[in-house]
């Protein structure tokens, strides 16, 4: 079996033939923050590092389609909104609302969390199991939802 770097590498092959250069650009954007990541901390990437990296690029790319729908220009939110769905490309299938909440709930009770002000607690244990499988925004909002009960 492959690893998720390997199948990102063949992607950016793929895009190559194909002459895809959206795709391509971003596939190799992904690359070079891998490889960056892995000068800075001297590791070899594993899937759950790579998921974790393509996580943040889809967080910058969405905070930048936000500010430049903001700023009135739509053209470059549709370049950023296409790189998100290159990117998303790479992610594992994600929780839905319920499951995210279900998860949530469990780990409060486990924890034994009481209130707002054990959230730090609770996020975590949340951040630990959860991570690459379901978005973190949902994920700390079911965890305000559960704590403010």
């Amino acid at each position: 079996m492959s690893t998720l770097k390997e199948r990102i590498t063949d992607d950016m092959k793929a895009a190559m033939r194909a002459k895809d250069t959206a795709r391509l650009g971003t596939i190799r954007l992904l690359l070079a923050a891998c490889k960056q990541k892995e000068m800075d901390e001297r590791v070899e990437l594993d899937d759950a590092m790579v998921i974790a990296l393509v996580d943040k690029l889809i967080k910058q790319r969405k905070d930048s389609v936000t500010a430049y729908e903001q700023a009135n220009r739509p053209e470059l939110a549709a370049v950023e909104a296409a790189e998100i769905a290159v990117l998303s490309a790479y992610l594992p299938a994600r929780m839905g609302a319920d499951e995210v909440a279900a998860a949530v709930q469990a780990i409060v009770a486990e924890v034994g969390a009481k209130g707002p002000g054990d959230m730090g607690k609770v996020m975590g244990a949340v951040k630990s199991q959860l991570a690459g499988k379901a978005d973190m925004a949902l994920v700390s909002a079911a965890v305000k939802a559960a704590l403010s009960n």
